[in-house]
């Protein structure tokens, strides 16, 4: 169909503010990851409810139309880009806290809410949503479900997945498939929601969710603890979870070129300890009990510099130097600004094996040709490091390269590409060294079982 027709259908289901095409794309773009691309599309619809994204969807169906679907703009895997022949959906427009259920502690919302606005909303009734990564900020709860999301909570509380408890999506055919239950436990039949949650957008579009939600803890401390050893850093992690299992939310780990990074003089952050250490760890408590939280947390952190555990250590106790600890382990666009070009990764590894690892990809890479920084940090505690490695060209035969090192290294301990960030398009011919043929032909097989026109997000994953 003509373009200025399909957009004609369009403004007889949406208002025309929801509809922009040509000049009015200009100023909307793919992501906003350091370098923002200006936005290519046949144009780009703002729906504000389930029922308009249906009908949209419908009348791309109907005349084989391929759609993309915008949430934050947060992703790092090339999953937002689309060309000038394609219809962009944002959800942006979709933004409503629906409820706040404080006695079953669940809240349901529209997909196009910001996580951190859900956050809040919760705090303030004495409700956490655990849900705790960089970007939180701008990513939507909708894209977090469909890339199912980690963070630096997930080895306590589990990844997005977890918090889900129902969910609503429009399927590519346009049917509504809504099933916003607040049930722990539901056996009958197939688990539906979970097709969604994690296949970025293929299979449905994410448009209202459920989500579990826990008592706000009432006391919160932080530590950065050292030591030149990595086996130390997973002694460490068993002192704490024997110790303090129940209140451990957070066990995160930096490298030192990372640290030194963090803190130089050209950031915000202080230099709470030397920057001479091998292994930096981020350790977060949050418990419910005011008079004695605090002596504990201290006393397990001195008994492991006392046994020689660790080396040395701070704890923050209040809020301003929480903030500036947990800044030197979140604020990752610093490490990205070093180099006008940067790759990103996101790997999961055998916790037991991360130190080898590690060391053997950063050898590597140190040998390869055009590489300049290389910052690797992580979620140590569930096996998810992260890497942002500086260059000074975007040449394809360097990024060929340090993908291959990364990924090869990671098929050699069974690991994974994509912890949390997904496949997207940058990832999609490397997904083989994750998943079987087999695993790949079954993904094939749902994807064409519920899109067999390819409409939505076409390209991504597989």
């Amino acid at each position: 169909m003509p373009k200025n027709n399909i957009i004609n259908l369009f403004a007889e289901i949406l208002d025309p503010s929801s509809i922009l095409s040509g000049d009015e794309l200009k100023s909307r773009f793919y992501h906003i990851w350091k370098t923002d691309i200006s936005l290519e599309s046949l144009c780009l619809l703002l729906p504000k409810s389930s029922e308009e994204i249906s009908s949209i969807v419908k009348i791309c169906n109907e005349n084989n139309q391929e759609i993309i679907i915008h949430g934050g703009l947060t992703n790092l895997v090339g999953s937002t880009i689309s060309n000038k022949s394609q219809v962009v959906i944002s959800l942006e427009r979709m933004n409503k806290i629906i409820e706040i259920d404080e006695q079953g502690k669940t809240i349901t919302c529209e997909s196009g809410a910001i996580i951190e606005n859900i956050i809040d909303a919760v705090k303030d009734k004495d409700l956490l949503l655990p849900l705790n990564f960089g970007a939180r900020g701008s990513a939507q709860i909708g894209g977090a479900i469909s890339t199912n999301a980690g963070g630096l909570r997930v080895f306590k509380y589990g990844m997005t997945r977890n918090l889900v408890m129902g969910i609503e999506v429009v399927l590519p055919d346009g049917t509504i498939i809504s099933s916003l239950k607040k049930l722990m436990k539901d056996n009958s039949g197939y688990d539906l929601k979970q097709l969604f949650i994690g296949s970025e957008g293929t299979l449905g579009i994410v448009t209202k969710v459920v989500l579990r939600l826990y008592r706000l803890p009432k006391t919160r401390y932080t530590s950065l603890a050292v030591t030149n050893n990595y086996q130390s850093v997973l002694d460490l992690l068993k002192i704490m979870e024997d110790k303090i299992s129940s209140s451990l939310t957070g066990f995160e780990l930096l490298w030192n070129d990372t640290y030194k990074k963090m803190v130089d003089d050209k950031t915000l952050y202080n230099k709470y300890l030397p920057d001479n250490f091998k292994y930096y760890v981020f350790i977060e408590y949050m418990g419910g009990d005011f008079e004695n939280d605090y002596n504990l947390f201290e006393s397990v952190v001195l008994d492991s510099i006392n046994k020689g555990v660790i080396d040395d250590a701070v704890i923050g106790k209040d809020d301003k130097e929480q903030v500036n600890i947990w800044g030197i382990r979140e604020d990752v666009a610093v490490l990205a600004d070093e180099r006008d070009f940067d790759q990103q990764f996101d790997i999961s590894i055998p916790v037991a094996l991360i130190g080898k690892v590690i060391d053997k990809i950063s050898k590597e890479l140190k040998d390869c040709e055009g590489v300049k920084t290389i910052y690797p940090f992580g979620h140590v505690a569930d096996g998810n490091i992260h890497f942002i490695i500086g260059k000074d060209s975007d040449d394809d035969v360097l990024k060929s390269k340090i993908n291959d090192i990364i990924y090869n290294n990671t098929k050699l301990v069974d690991g994974s590409i994509s912890a949390e960030h997904g496949i997207g398009l940058d990832k999609k011919k490397y997904l083989i060294k994750s998943r079987s043929e087999d695993e790949i032909d079954l993904m094939r097989l749902i994807k064409k079982s519920i899109d067999p026109k390819n409409i939505l997000n076409p390209g991504r994953v597989i």
